[in-house]
């Protein structure tokens, strides 16, 4: 009996011991997919990962790269991917058709440059008629604004340039392989492309027009279901905001790498440039802010407004979208966070 006493207690505390190892396992870090572009407006993303911001938060963040904000959008629809950083007019567009998604916060202002290459001699904006543009893919949000401002306020119809929707990687391939005459690029893309290759720079929209280009998007059931863990990421992110506005020699070195495979870039004048001080360049260049202002909502209603003149939005009732709508300031608002608008 003694010995059938000791076997059972034996057991008892390999079963309790067990289910503490189990209840410490429930409460490991939370996964969670987050879906980004390469391109320098998705910057805190890869940063918030590579500096370990999220782990901070108790995150385990497995990182979903795409080639365009359309493939990201549906993803996020289908669940496939938590949230993401992306251009909010995909988020008017798919919400306009019923989508349930939500623009949860900020990421970067729209810093796009017109490059074109030397050769063509176009000299400005309304110097492209007749030519052939890079940009990317149509309905994207700077499909968006080079189609109705930076076309249209050089007094330029949409049909008057052939413009060619493909990945930030592919306008650059495109261009200094002279299959098109121009691109408008995104960082660091543009500054790598003046940097390797004869183009320059004749238009910059960030210093004409600024607009919230980037937007951090969730589906209204992932926020409902798990917004503690979807504010955490916006924590991360904000924290790796701060690094690349304060600290950009810091952020480069964590990111340089997804956008410059070899340690040191061969450029035209300047002979091998270090990838660090290249990104660390391209990271000044932009405005990082993880809030929305008013005068940024604004601007993104001005664009829907655009949208629906495109007839790339259309709303059931007609009447003009409202971008407030899908908007949810929720986490800025109980975090204090502030945003600005100006470079």
């Amino acid at each position: 009996m003694k010995l059938v006493k000791k076997w059972f207690a034996i057991l008892s505390v390999a079963a309790v011991s067990i289910l503490a190892l189990g209840g410490c396992a429930e409460k490991g870090p939370s996964k969670i997919k987050v879906g980004y572009i390469r391109v320098m407006d998705d910057a805190q993303v890869l940063a918030a990962y590579e500096g370990g911001y999220y782990k901070k938060q108790g995150l385990d963040v497995e990182l979903v790269e795409f080639k365009s904000g359309t493939d990201l959008i549906k993803a996020i629809i289908a669940g496939q991917v938590d949230s993401g950083v992306l251009g909010f007019t995909n988020a008017v567009a798919w919400a306009a058709k019923g989508a349930d998604l939500k623009v949860i916060g900020g990421a970067q202002h729209g810093y796009h440059a017109i490059l074109v290459r030397e050769e063509t001699g176009i000299k400005d904006v309304a110097g492209l008629k007749g030519h052939t543009l890079a940009s990317q893919a149509e309905g994207s949000t700077a499909d968006t604004v080079l189609r109705g401002v930076v076309l249209k306020n050089a007094g330029l119809k949409p049909e008057d340039v052939t413009v060619m929707g493909v990945s930030p990687q592919v306008a650059v391939q495109s261009l200094v392989g002279k299959r098109v005459d121009a691109a408008f690029l995104f960082e660091p893309q543009a500054t790598i492309a003046q940097l390797t290759a004869p183009v320059r720079k004749i238009y910059e929209i960030g210093e004409v027009w600024p607009f919230p280009c980037m937007v951090v998007i969730t589906s209204g059931d992932t926020l409902k279901k798990r917004k503690a863990d979807i504010w955490k990421t916006l924590d991360a992110q904000k924290e790796a905001i701060d690094l690349l506005t304060n600290q950009p020699a810091d952020a480069a070195k964590l990111i340089a790498s997804y956008f410059v495979a070899e340690p040191e870039l061969a450029t035209l004048k300047n002979g091998k440039v270090p990838r660090e001080q290249v990104v660390q360049d391209a990271i000044k260049t932009q405005t990082f802010s993880a809030a929305l202002t008013d005068k940024e909502q604004a601007r993104m209603q001005e664009i829907a407004g655009i949208m629906q003149e495109q007839g790339a939005l259309k709303t059931t009732d007609g009447q003009p979208f409202s971008v407030a709508s899908i908007v949810d300031l929720s986490w800025q608002k109980e975090r204090g966070v502030k945003g600005h608008d100006a470079h």
